[in-house]
């Protein structure tokens, strides 16, 4: 059933013969010259765009405004369930976090105490390494049984909004390998985060919770019809991504902007709405219990995110100072450089780590993978222990320090900054300025450069920056749950304060606020890391919950994202790119619009009938890997075959001619409308074609379609139409286009019994409905566990009511601008193309439209030429 098409296909007024050339890179390998790797095929492409076949047409005609308007609250009601759990997700690891946190401190600060005098350091060393050696030996464990828990999760939810479906992302033993691994690794002292994993959970909390069924819990079935697609699906899952950044930061605006920014391809209004709700759901269900439990206040929506970054604010014995002036923002914008710099060197390192980890680790064994996260631990451990001890500088106490306001929030900021200062080795009033960042929590060590108004000296801020950095590289892509803002913000937050310092030694800045420098800092080796830009300027602005920072830190970000971009990609785009995920871009290079739909296109297709035997069909669904057939006609020398009344051709011939009835009434249709343009000679083409006599009936149209010559499209240029007679072959082409149907619903088609025999009409077929079609949604059944004997190879399958009739297709000679433009914005998964005359001559897939793919055809273009 394949049809090899020559090297020369028609292509408007040129000849596209260079469509059929391939490279002999094959997608998903290793470029020898540049050590690159290209997008996979074996990744699946999500369907955004609608079926609009017999069963849903059957459902919208039920649908009265009542049905309608139950579904739209069933949604929202759904939405506000993502929030709510989501926001619950965020208190159990924050809970468990900082209980595990606490208990480890407090148990090694009493040892390293009462060791001072008795000379016994290293038994204190032993004892933080247990606590910690343990907690990642758990988190380590936690991943290996669910590989697709470990990072931060960003990547494959980002390649998840973009259409493309990587196995296992959204599963329920992801997000609670995820949420149990994140708290543990977190807790073992490893310089990751808890907040990127979070928007991870939120998108599995948003894929699942609406489904009301899990592949993890076979027995717990629930009769719940709604929201059996991709599209929905993908629309829950950028709610409950957007709802993990709000839980995480605070910030429900942010969100919102990061889902749209950084995952979904397509958007809408309504959407928009939808998971801007949600992302509040999650920050004020977060922000109750937090408030609630912390402080014994129920209702006060104190806390409101799980990273809170107090208030910013000058001393008042300070009259001098200003949060930043309109001179400081020259140095963010060099700072801003610096931090794109930093922001490469770390992304350019950690790709290096990665692909070192996928040739040597994780090719061996699953262990070897939990020994080098231990590994990871003992290093990380030992340098902060040691750090801590020998490296730190005692430093004066400030007496002006955290004078509170008077709000919980800030009372609880102001405390937890001073409780939070060690005095490790140190006499009184002074303290140990490398261990109160090394030997705490990192969100503590983040508020001590946000707002400690005591020094740290530029010598431990230079050496706490480096060790940081270079351990956060080595620690992110190790197989634990892991999050890169909070090392990013800290590490960051180091090189602000350290240029404040500067600037107050040397160049005698006395007025500038310390704290200001420290955010701006953290925007902007944050920016260079992940190169986002519109959200993460609104979530630190939400975070702050000081709006004045707006156009400094948009700045910043601004100029880290474009310093950064000279030299490679983002962290996330990396780690995407590495996987072999065939990701879209926003858009297309100006470049690419030399090349057409027929140069990217695969020609090669297999195809079925509308009227197929169930024995072919088989064999196509077992020897393809194809996920979507385009259903076409085809007549040659089978006319003499229908009139001797063979069932299973004339079946098709019968559809196709109607077809072409129906296509031949449409364009009547549109000739009659163009006669009211002003035009006279578009009005005297139309009266060309069609005479004023009553439409004739279908056989009489047929025939005279036939007599005059003209194509299944009527050319509206009489003139130009050939003047030898055409042959039958030339009036019905071979592969005249009439659908698209998915795999999916072939096999669905075949486990149901959906057939007909020869000797009956296809109207004896048994009709399934849509919600029987949808029924195993999302994991349909596998042609390979059919099972043949309950099958009659010779009976047939009229695809027609099930096929999409009316699927988006271009033409050949489409612009590579508007084929991608029209893939992305739409999320399709298929895309034909269609030549004038309704011939299928190709089909234009995800891994046609991805970079690698068009620089390669690109080049091949160049060569021809």
């Amino acid at each position: 059933m394949w049809v090899w098409y020559s090297a020369l296909l028609p292509c408007g007024e040129r000849q596209c013969g260079s469509n059929v050339v391939y490279s002999n890179t094959i997608l998903g390998e290793t470029h020898e010259e540049e050590d690159e790797i290209l997008p996979r095929k074996d990744y699946e492409s999500l369907d955004y765009d609608r079926c609009i076949n017999d069963p849903y047409l059957e459902v919208l005609e039920s649908m009265d405004n009542k049905k309608a308007r139950r579904y739209e609250a069933v949604k929202w009601v759904m939405v506000f369930a993502i929030g709510v759990c989501t926001g619950l997700v965020g208190l159990f690891v924050d809970f468990f976090v900082r209980l595990f946190t606490q208990l480890k401190f407090r148990v090694v600060q009493n040892s390293v105490e009462e060791c001072t005098e008795k000379g016994c350091l290293a038994l204190s060393l032993l004892e933080l390494l247990g606590f910690n050696l343990t907690f990642v030996f758990l988190a380590s464990l936690l991943v290996l049984i669910q590989p697709v828990a470990a990072g931060s999760g960003i990547p494959e939810i980002k390649c998840y909004l973009n259409g493309v479906k990587v196995p296992g992302v959204v599963r329920l033993r992801t997000v609670v390998c995820k949420a149990m691994g994140v708290l543990f690794s977190v807790a073992g002292g490893l310089f990751v985060g808890k907040e990127g994993p979070m928007i991870h959970s939120g998108a599995v909390v948003g894929a699942g919770l609406p489904q009301f069924q899990s592949i993890s819990l076979r027995k717990i079935q629930f009769n719940f019809p709604y929201f059996r697609s991709d599209r929905d699906k993908r629309d829950f899952v950028s709610a409950g991504a957007a709802a993990g950044v709000a839980a995480a930061f605070g910030a429900p605006i942010g969100g919102t902007l990061f889902s749209l920014e950084e995952g979904s391809s397509f958007w809408n209004q309504g959407l928009t709405w939808k998971v801007l709700f949600c992302s509040m759901a999650a920050t004020f269900t977060l922000n109750f219990f937090r408030s609630g439990i912390q402080f014994g206040s129920w209702g006060s929506f104190q806390l409101p995110g799980l990273l809170n970054f107090g208030e910013f604010k000058c001393s008042e014995s300070d009259k001098k100072c200003h949060l930043w002036t309109a001179v400081d923002l020259g140095f963010f914008i060099l700072m801003g450089i610096v931090g794109g710099l930093l922001g490469a060197t770390f992304n350019c390192l950690n790709k290096r780590l990665a692909k070192y980890r996928m040739r040597n680790v994780h090719p061996k064994p699953k262990l070897v993978r939990v020994l080098e996260s231990l590994l990871v631990s003992l290093t990380t451990t030992v340098v902060v222990f040691v750090a801590s001890m020998v490296l730190g500088e005692c430093r004066q106490m400030s007496s002006t320090s955290h004078s509170g306001n008077g709000t919980l929030s800030s009372q609880s900021m102001s405390e937890n900054v001073n409780s939070s200062i060690k005095t490790f080795f140190c006499p009184n009033e002074t303290y140990n300025d490398m261990a109160t960042l090394f030997f705490n929590p990192q969100e503590s060590a983040i508020l001590q450069l946000f707002h400690q108004d005591g020094t740290f000296s530029p010598v431990t801020l230079s050496l706490f920056f480096l060790l940081y950095f270079l351990l956060s590289c080595w620690t992110y892509g190790i197989s634990v749950p892991s999050g890169l803002f909070v090392p990013s913000l800290l590490c960051g937050a180091a090189f602000g304060r350290l240029v404040a310092n500067l600037l107050k030694s040397y160049i005698g800045l006395d007025h500038i606020y310390s704290g200001t420098f420290a955010l701006i800092g953290a925007a902007a080796f944050l920016g260079g890391v992940v190169r986002m830009t519109i959200s993460l300027t609104v979530i630190l602005i939400e975070s702050t919950n000081e709006i004045t920072y707006g156009l400094p830190i948009m700045i910043t970000l601004m100029v880290a994202k474009w310093t950064g971009d000279f030299f490679n990609k983002g962290i996330y785009d990396i780690h995407v790119n590495l996987r072999g995920v065939p990701l879209l871009e926003w858009e297309t290079e100006v470049e690419m619009d030399k090349l057409r739909a027929c140069d990217i296109m695969e020609p090669n297709l297999t195809y079925v009938y509308p009227h197929t035997r169930i024995q072919s069909l088989v064999s196509i669904l077992r020897t393809t890997v194809h996920h979507a057939f385009p259903v076409v006609t085809e007549n040659r020398g089978n006319e003499r075959e229908f009139m001797k009344g063979n069932q299973l051709i004339s079946n098709n011939i019968k559809f196709k001619k109607s077809s072409i009835l129906t296509r031949a009434g449409e364009q009547r249709k549109r000739s009659q409308s163009m006669k009211s343009y002003p035009s006279s000679e578009l009005r005297n083409m139309c009266d060309e074609h069609i005479t004023t006599e009553e439409p004739p009936e279908k056989e009489d149209l047929l025939q005279q379609m036939l007599e005059r010559r003209y194509t299944p499209y009527p050319n509206l240029y009489p003139d130009q139409s050939p003047s030898e007679e055409w042959t039958m072959e030339e009036r019905f082409r071979p592969l005249t286009f009439h659908g698209l149907i998915l795999r999916s619903q072939l096999v669905t088609l075949l486990v149901r019994g959906v057939c007909y025999s020869e000797s009956q009409s296809s109207a004896s077929q048994p009709r399934l409905s849509h919600a029987e079609m949808s029924e195993d949604y999302p994991r349909y059944p596998d042609i390979h566990d059919l099972d043949l004997t309950l099958l009659n190879p010779r009976m047939i399958v009229d695809v027609t009511p099930y096929m999409n009739p009316s699927p988006f297709a271009v033409s050949p000679n489409t612009h590579v601008s508007q084929v991608f433009n029209l893939f992305r914005t739409m999320g399709l998964r298929h895309l034909p193309v269609v030549n004038a005359v309704g011939e299928i001559v190709g089909i234009i897939t995800r891994h046609n439209l991805t970079h690698e793919f068009l620089q390669a055809r690109l080049r091949q273009h160049y060569q021809t030429i």
